[in-house]
């Protein structure tokens, strides 16, 4: 259907499907589960650049990049919890779009009020990086049974014979 997938496409794509899962998930109230709970998540992440040794790299020129986070969260109380998180990663270079890699993420979670999560994760790219990633999560719109959030990463990746490197991004998802 699509010979190649372009970034306005791929935008329109992932605006439809957040729209979608949003809707799907603003529904009647429950009462609040004990604990531990288990939760979910789905996300874009649109990286915003790197930075190594041989300077910044954004992530808007000539290569562009996009990442569908999608995880598990058990909460053990309302301030802690481990998060298992899958990341697929599209590249479009050229006018070709292919998945990159596909980061697992786990990580441990520490809640404060308001909504703000910090989250501090392991990673583990099938491209043969690895590193960790600080994560600053706030719950933007808090629903019945879904909430939006938006989160800032900042991916500190080493190795594949790569220098090492420090970036960030922006996450915008939806958890239930």
């Amino acid at each position: 259907m699509f010979s190649t997938l372009t970034p306005t496409r791929l935008r329109s794509i992932v605006l439809t499907v957040s729209f979608l899962t949003w809707t799907l998930f603003k529904v009647n109230a429950q009462q609040p589960q004990p604990y531990p709970r288990t939760t979910g998540y789905f996300a874009v992440l649109q990286p915003i650049g790197s930075w190594n040794r041989h300077g910044f790299t954004d992530s808007f020129s000539d290569i562009h990049f996009i990442g569908f986070p999608f995880g598990m969260n058990i909460l053990k109380s309302d301030n802690f919890g481990i998060s298992f998180e899958v990341v697929p990663s599209i590249r479009t270079e050229h006018g070709i779009s292919k998945v990159n890699s596909v980061l697992f993420h786990p990580g441990a979670m520490f809640r404060f009020k308001h909504g703000f999560t910090f989250i501090g994760r392991a990673a583990f790219e099938t491209n043969g990086r690895f590193g960790l990633t600080p994560v600053v999560n706030q719950v933007l719109v808090k629903g019945k049974h879904a909430n939006m959030y938006v989160a800032m990463p900042f991916p500190i990746r080493f190795g594949n014979d790569l220098p090492a490197s420090i970036g960030t991004g922006v996450q915008v998802g939806i958890g239930f």
